[in-house]
């Protein structure tokens, strides 16, 4: 029986051809740098990773603790923690008028309720509530949206009162969104717009990599405010585990002397 070595061909020129229809959109995607599957992003935090945690303190000290305070954590554990010096902390960290006694408070006013609809929520234990993984969603799909009163909306959380703090590190973007025909009752046909993508408008003073270490610094140093003693934890856990493993082959040893004359 002879074999059709052309049979593939059909199969192939399908796949070329879905890749050249698709480029476009990868491209866009690309350049904005966001694509439709925004709910699957991970933040991947890594608590250990003290060099990340301190830009992640700077990032939050110069764009969220305006608004938001960290009601539970003070500055002396966070400088111990990260090993920031107290002259370092006190000068660059620490706002005029605080101490490193003091738990990290905003100076933002009761008003705040009036200006956003709400009080900006303490962020000590967001993370540890939402979870890194919205928080790093929440943070990069921000996008333009005339209809609200400070000018942006957001794909995690419809309706933000929050403006985009971060624009002008991003810059700014719009959601493009597709049309799609769902199933209706009584077999009807019903059109509902889903998101694509986001489209850039605006460039910000960041790449999309240098903004996307960004968010991670930050996201990574709220998990760390979310539970401080689990740096100290993961540190010591490394050596109970040895402890175990030392542990264990000792008592093994005893045990084959003991038992060696037993038959």
């Amino acid at each position: 029986m002879r074999t059709n070595h052309y049979r593939w061909v059909p199969v192939l020129l399908g796949a070329v051809l879905a890749g050249v229809m698709a480029s476009p959109v990868r491209a866009a995607d690309a350049a904005a740098g966001f694509g439709a599957h925004w709910k699957s992003w991970q933040a991947n935090v890594n608590v250990s990773d003290r060099a990340s945690l301190q830009r992640g303190a700077r990032d939050f000290v110069g764009y969220c603790l305006g608004c938001h305070s960290l009601g539970y954590e003070r500055w002396s554990r966070l400088g111990k923690d990260l090993a920031i010096p107290p002259e370092v902390l006190q000068k660059d960290l620490i706002p005029p008028g605080q101490t490193p006694q003091d738990y990290i408070l905003s100076p933002m006013t009761a008003d705040a309720a009036k200006w956003f609809g709400k009080q900006p929520p303490d962020l000590s234990l967001i993370a540890r509530y939402r979870g890194p993984n919205y928080l790093y969603r929440y943070l990069k799909t921000f996008y333009v949206d005339s209809a609200r009163p400070t000018g942006v909306n957001n794909l995690v959380y419809p309706s933000v009162a929050m403006p985009d703090v971060l624009s002008s590190l991003e810059g700014l973007k719009v959601a493009v969104y597709r049309t799609v025909k769902v199933p209706g009752p009584h077999g009807t046909t019903l059109k509902r717009k889903v998101f694509s993508h986001f489209r850039q408008i605006a460039p910000g003073s960041m790449t999309p990599q240098q903004f996307d270490q960004f968010v991670h610094d930050t996201v990574n140093f709220l998990q760390y405010v979310s539970d401080p003693p689990r740096v100290e934890r993961h540190r010591l856990g490394v050596w109970v585990i040895l402890f175990l493993i030392a542990f264990t082959w000792l008592a093994w040893l005893l045990k084959r002397e003991y038992w060696k004359d037993v038959r």
